[in-house]
């Protein structure tokens, strides 16, 4: 799931959450705002199991996908599109 908050300026603070069931392990989100550099954004596990990381993006077109520490990656199916290069967001 992604949750979007308009930011003072052009920013927007973009929520990326996993579920509880998604795979155990560290898991991280890459993608064109960071070069796809793995571990450079991990999630964080909550109270309710829920595994989120907030990021402040300017408007663009974003290109990102979970990977996950076995090395499976995860598209968002709440991203604004899924195409064969992973799940795409738009701000």
């Amino acid at each position: 799931m992604i949750k979007r908050s308009k930011l003072f300026g052009n920013k927007t603070r973009v929520t990326f959450c996993l579920p509880k069931d998604a795979p155990q392990g560290a898991v991280s989100v890459v993608g064109t705002f960071n070069d796809w550099t793995p571990g450079e954004h991990e999630l964080k596990v909550r109270r309710d199991g829920t595994r989120t990381v907030t990021l402040s993006l300017g408007p663009g077109h974003y290109r990102f996908r979970y990977l996950a520490s076995d090395g499976v990656w995860l598209d968002d199916e709440h991203a604004d599109a899924v195409g064969p290069q992973g799940s795409e967001l738009v701000l």
